[in-house]
């Protein structure tokens, strides 16, 4: 009898899945709804309000198949019941299984939830030793006016994390670092182990483009992210249906999926846009893939070389919505944006194109990215290319190395040789330094329908100073220059003069994660 419960139960446990192709026409807003009632119906199992307890006390809720399969492996046994009632199962409201036969076939069931509570705390200062009349204004909107010095949170972020029974996962991270505008980071619901797909998330969730953005800022270099990969990934997450996969070797890795482009971290709600007609509602979606390769692992992980792939293609609405305006701080956290397209009017449609690489042996890293954004519009208006990159190289002075993740393509966390201890000395612990220099262009168009979002040059300096793997201080420095603005305290102003932007910026950050 336990030969065939076994059987049967293993039986249940596997069940195939297929997701058949989304068709997207013209901007994919069908395939996107498409894709989300597909990926639905597909999962079995997926009861949102179902209890979860260890394996010695299961539950079995009346009308699901392992309720059924419960009954038909006892109803099987010679000289019982064949209805062995509730008393046998147990009460499927109490969720408890009181059979020993029931209890030894679903031995192998992972049926608990697991939860890790995570956080990270960023605190920074800000100051601007040096800027002329063009940052002046497009900080301050006054040309005698410089930046204020400021102190404040960067991040204060705290969630938990954890899996569903076997085959599923979820993770809801809230950040607090504006009290008065709280705001969800990654909540997602997640199915692995899936035929082909392989994982598959439901949610707030970053989108597969920009190296930098796909790191955690837990482990990043520097201190703010560079102009192209904050201006092309505005706060990186948005709502959406992500797969992700990793080939057996680890040495590729690719991700893909549809996505709402309106951020809606801090409503939790998104409506479409309306139409020229009232039977007509524009949902702004986009699709958006990256491919990595890890195609040199040597040394235990302490050399390898990565290139990686990405691109999207955007349906923002023509009538200059959020989701089609590109902007960004000059790689520091200023309050204002000093790079900035504007919303677009016209825009029809875009694609981005991304490539990135990296390098490390030992104790020296040398990274870089590429983007670049070409946009249809339409009404005669001239069409727009905003692109930009960056390079840095970095270096630890005591003998560490930069992690990398092969399964993700991303860096890792640094573990200090020697973590900081006064008994040894104040400045003990890892030390990295690091030199990047940062390009982007956002002024682009003909006549009366350019943009002049702005061409920006960046020189940063950084000096790493880790504690230990979860604490650290950072020293930055950036000198830059932006050209051709039309941004006045933060805001595009076609009507204003192009100005000249010349500005040097210092910032510390003290930074833990638990």
């Amino acid at each position: 009898m336990l030969e065939i419960a076994d059987a049967m139960v293993k039986g249940m446990m596997v069940k195939g899945m297929m997701v058949k192709g989304m068709m997207v026409k013209g901007m994919l807003v069908k395939g996107m709804l498409c894709g989300f009632a597909l990926l639905v119906s597909a999962i079995p199992g997926v009861v949102f309000s179902q209890e979860y307890f260890e394996n010695s006390n299961i539950l079995l809720p009346q009308g699901t198949v392992q309720y059924t399969s419960a009954l038909q492996t006892l109803a099987a046994d010679k000289g019982r019941e064949s209805d062995p009632g509730p008393e046998r199962l147990g009460d499927p409201d109490s969720g408890t299984v009181t059979d020993p036969n029931v209890k030894a076939a679903l031995a192998g069931v992972k049926a608990a939830s697991t939860q890790k509570w995570t956080g990270r705390v960023h605190f920074d200062f800000w100051g601007y030793p040096t800027t002329d009349e063009g940052a002046n204004i497009a900080e301050r909107g006054d040309a005698a006016t410089r930046p204020q010095d400021h102190w404040s949170f960067r991040r204060l972020r705290f969630g938990p994390a954890g899996d569903l029974g076997e085959n599923m996962n979820y993770k809801i991270e809230m950040e607090f670092a504006a009290p008065n505008k709280m705001a969800f980071k990654d909540a997602y619901l997640g199915w692995k182990n899936i035929p082909v797909l392989q994982t598959v998330q439901l949610g707030n969730q970053k989108r597969p483009y920009g190296l930098d953005h796909l790191n955690s800022s837990r482990y990043n270099v520097y201190t703010e992210r560079p102009y192209i990969v904050e201006a092309f990934n505005q706060d990186a997450r948005r709502f959406g249906l992500l797969s992700y996969g990793i080939s057996e070797d680890q040495a590729w890795n690719w991700r893909g999926g549809v996505f709402l482009m309106e951020d809606v971290a801090t409503t939790g709600k998104y409506k479409a846009v309306d139409g020229a007609g009232d039977d007509y509602q524009h949902h702004q979606a986009e699709l958006a893939s990256r491919i990595a390769n890890t195609f040199v692992w040597e040394d235990g992980g302490r050399t390898y070389a990565h290139w990686a792939l990405s691109g999207s293609i955007a349906d923002p609405d023509d009538s200059g919505t959020e989701e089609a305006r590109f902007y960004t701080r000059p790689e520091a956290r200023t309050q204002k944006r000093w790079l900035n397209t504007g919303k677009i009017l016209g825009a029809e449609d875009y694609m981005l194109f991304g490539a990135e690489m990296a390098f490390n042996m030992g104790a020296l890293s040398i990274v870089g990215e590429y983007q670049s954004v070409n946009m249809t519009r339409n009404n005669g208006l001239s069409d727009l290319t905003f692109d930009g990159g960056y390079i840095y190289v970095a270096y630890w002075l005591t003998g560490e190395y930069t992690p990398w993740s092969r399964k993700s393509g991303t860096l890792g966390r640094t573990l200090p040789i020697t973590p900081w201890d006064p008994a040894n000395g104040l400045f003990t612990g890892a030390w990295q330094v690091s030199v990047r220099y940062s390009t982007a262009d956002f002024t682009d168009g003909i006549g009366d329908s350019a943009i002049y979002g702005g061409e920006g040059n960046s020189i940063s300096a950084v000096v790493n100073w880790w504690w230990n793997a979860r604490a650290r201080v950072q020293f930055s420095y950036m000198h830059g220059a932006i050209a051709d603005s039309k941004v006045v305290e933060g805001v595009y102003d076609a009507q204003a003069t192009a100005h000249d932007d010349d500005y040097s910026i210092i910032g510390v950050r003290w930074m833990v994660d638990f």
